[in-house]
């Protein structure tokens, strides 16, 4: 599939800050959301826009504006413990937005109603919280809505209903959505939104710390973390019945990765060829063309997963027919909706002999927003060269997604993954398949033991493993590679296997 077909699937979410053009689609959005409260006026759009341009951020989806939240700079113990939305905010014109306050202040979020499955708002609460680490502020505070205590209040106080939020007893849309997203209950505030009956006018004042902040005046930040956290799918390749089934199993495990907030979320190799189990054709090249058909509904599928969950997914690999020839294609479904693609370079001779598979001509490094990565296709792990070219032009992760028959194929991959990491300081993802497919001629029983690896140092785990799924079980393994002490350890005077190379004896060329 080139880059021209992709694109027709690709729906972008842009997380951007408010334009004065984007006020009417603001109001619009907020009477949606919040129909029996009076919306912004334009004169506070304007001021906002003006004094913290910042703070006043929006996703957009496919053109259109789904989400919106708003903010200012303060010092809070400049306020009272009970302070009201109106004293805080300057009745939301923000004129009191001080750029040396030491807090962000949250006064609204929103999201419409038919995108709430979508994870806007934690997209929204995730910029914020990157703001207030850029700004270097000691916290995010907001005064959050408890709508659903009109339902409780002839029999608990504000506080009690608190606690039993808390305690996940009730589920209250805007209080549990922000503990989830990591803020704490300071106090219940009385009198907070005068026009807000759903919460009988009380608040609850929420925190989330910046564990990054720095309290001296020195201008120069060095970032101490930058986890990017990874959910290896170790896949089971069984029977199925149809394309709805398998969409069904890939997205349990999508959410699964959404569930412990994941950035990627990695498939193995031929994870389509389970669709063969329910496609009549034993002939191995004419199966693989019918495979073929269903490239439409595997780029749909996993471009509407990645947006919905918030993960940007590697979708294993899928067979995609161009010019009448046959390619082992990886996706990379980024979770703003964007998809780049990596042929598989270096063909088995069991693909070209049974399924007439050929190789591609491109090495792809891709940005991400959490860091350069890059994508191997089992075997391609075990050309060094390939890994050397993607390290050299940026890449901090090497994603392999693999399908290996038996414990000796696999050692190869595994083997020359963790070489790899440690020639060239970065991490890599293995990802492979386990189980088998019957009903299917030409793919015998799977092997696997999918691993997350990293250089062998003293910064990382002692063994240079991450995290490791047990052999040969339907299972998935979650851990964080810290994309900071990796660059830190590229520039340190240990171990300097990538820096040293003695590019004076040789060194590597990329051929157009």
């Amino acid at each position: 599939m080139t880059t021209d077909q992709l694109s027709q699937f690709e729906k972008k979410i842009i997380i951007r800050n408010i334009e004065r053009e984007d006020f009417g689609k603001i109001i619009a959005l907020q009477n949606l959301c919040f129909p029996n409260m009076d919306p912004w006026k334009l004169t506070q759009l304007e001021n906002h826009v003006r004094i913290f341009p910042e703070g006043q951020i929006c996703v957009e989806y496919d053109g259109e504006i789904i989400g919106s939240c708003s903010s200012l700079i303060v010092n809070f113990d400049d306020y009272l413990e009970q302070h009201t939305y109106s004293e805080i905010t300057d009745k939301g014109n923000i004129r009191n937005h001080n750029p040396r306050g030491g807090n962000l202040y949250g006064m609204e979020v929103m999201v419409h109603p038919e995108f709430r499955r979508m994870k806007i708002g934690r997209r929204l609460y995730e910029a914020r919280k990157r703001l207030a680490e850029h700004l270097n502020l000691k916290s995010i505070i907001v005064g959050g809505r408890i709508p659903g205590y009109h339902h409780y209040s002839d029999r608990m106080s504000p506080r009690e209903y608190a606690e039993e939020v808390l305690q996940q007893n009730i589920y209250d849309p805007v209080l549990t959505f922000q503990m989830m997203n990591g803020f704490t209950l300071k106090r219940i505030i009385t009198g907070y939104l005068s026009d807000d009956a759903d919460s009988k006018n009380f608040a609850a004042l929420l925190e989330w710390n910046n564990i990054e902040f720095r309290p001296s005046i020195n201008k120069t930040h060095y970032k101490m973390s930058f986890p990017v956290r990874i959910c290896v799918i170790q896949y089971m390749m069984k029977k199925i019945d149809s394309f709805e089934e398998f969409a069904t199993q890939c997205e349990h495990y999508v959410d699964v990765a959404s569930d412990y907030k994941s950035d990627f979320a990695v498939f193995p190799e031929n994870l389509t060829m389970q669709l063969l189990s329910f496609l009549e054709e034993r002939s191995p090249s004419l199966a693989v063309r019918k495979l073929s058909t269903y490239t439409t509904e595997y780029v749909e599928l996993f471009t509407e997963l990645a947006v919905k969950y918030n993960v940007n997914i590697v979708g294993g690999s899928h067979f995609v027919e161009s010019n009448n020839r046959i390619y082992n294609v990886a996706h990379l479904f980024r979770r703003d909706g964007t998809i780049e693609q990596q042929y598989k370079l270096h063909i088995s001779p069991n693909e070209r002999k049974w399924w007439g598979i050929n190789g591609g001509n491109e090495i792809g490094v891709f940005e991400t927003d959490c860091g350069k990565v890059s994508i191997q296709l089992s075997s391609d792990v075990e050309y060094p060269e390939v890994s050397r070219i993607m390290a050299e032009e940026g890449a901090q992760i090497i994603f392999v997604p693999f399908c290996a028959e038996d414990r000796q194929t696999f050692l190869r991959v595994k083997y020359c993954a963790q070489a790899r990491a440690i020639e060239n300081q970065l991490f890599i993802v293995t990802a492979g398949t386990v189980g088998n497919l019957t009903h299917v001629d030409n793919v015998d029983v799977q092997y696997a033991q999918s691993a997350i690896y990293t250089p062998a140092d003293f910064s990382f785990p002692r063994d240079g493993i991450a995290g490791e799924c047990s052999e040969n079980t339907e299972t998935v393994i979650m851990a964080e590679v810290d994309m900071e002490t990796l660059e830190r350890y590229r520039k340190s005077q240990e171990a300097l296997s990538f820096r040293d190379r003695r590019t004076d004896l040789y060194s590597l060329q990329k051929r157009s």
